[in-house]
């Protein structure tokens, strides 16, 4: 591995942060979105319009604006709910939300709207028939779920998640200026100290290209598995 002036394997330990906290990201990102679009979905009036406050919020504040709230105000809300704690039950309770906990929040926070938006109009291209098909059967509702509509779900979800993902992927960037040591902080402070940016952000890019590339090819192969049966497309 090149050596980069000493910062090289800063550099991979930053990379392997930005991996976790992609992955880590992604995953709170699809349970927030599987909730949001159920909640959508729902007959209750009170869950729709909580979902839909939640998906509006996030399309109308920006990423950086979000996160910088999220480890700077939450910081200071999980305070004032500790010092609550400890003046009704005298538990000296204290949380520290550091900058990776608040970069996997604040990310699976704001994708967790898109990918709402993505599973509710998978959910909704479903052909009903083949639920009431499976019922007809005696297919359990989670039977029905796991081995009918979640499968054609993805079918139709597979292209909006595969663009969600890149974008979160590209987001992690922004958790440099809170002060996470990931691969482009590292990479940010070796080009001040070295006075050469190239030499440290070529490398960054290539490692997002490679991720990135990876992904793709990973998408490819699951959208092929989900459209047997249906064809090409």
């Amino acid at each position: 591995m090149l050596d980069l002036h000493g910062y090289g394997p800063r550099l991979l330990e930053g990379a392997g942060v930005t991996i976790q906290l992609a992955l880590l990201s992604l995953i709170l990102s699809i349970v927030l979105g599987l909730i949001t679009a159920s909640a959508k979905m729902s007959r209750s009036w009170l869950l729709h319009k909580v979902a839909t406050l939640y998906t509006t919020v996030i399309r109308g504040v920006p990423d950086l604006v979000l996160m910088m709230l999220l480890f700077f105000g939450g910081q200071m809300a999980l305070n004032v709910l500790t010092d609550m704690i400890y003046d009704r039950f005298g538990v000296d309770w204290y949380v520290n939300l550091n900058a990776f906990a608040a970069g996997v929040l604040t990310i699976g926070f704001i994708f967790g709207a898109y990918m709402g938006e993505t599973f509710r109009g998978a959910f909704m291209a479903v052909d009903h028939g083949q639920i009431e098909a499976g019922k007809a059967y005696g297919m359990s509702p989670w039977l029905v779920f796991r081995r009918i509509r979640f499968p054609l779900m993805m079918r139709h979800a597979l292209p909006g998640l595969s663009n969600n993902w890149m974008v979160l992927l590209k987001t992690t960037a922004l958790v440099s200026v809170i002060g996470l040591t990931d691969m482009v902080r590292v990479a940010a402070e070796a080009s001040r100290a070295t006075h050469e940016p190239f030499t440290f952000l070529l490398p960054v890019a290539a490692v997002y290209l490679l991720i990135a590339s990876l992904s793709e090819w990973l998408f490819v192969r699951l959208q092929k598995r989900y459209n047997v049966g249906f064809g090409e497309h």
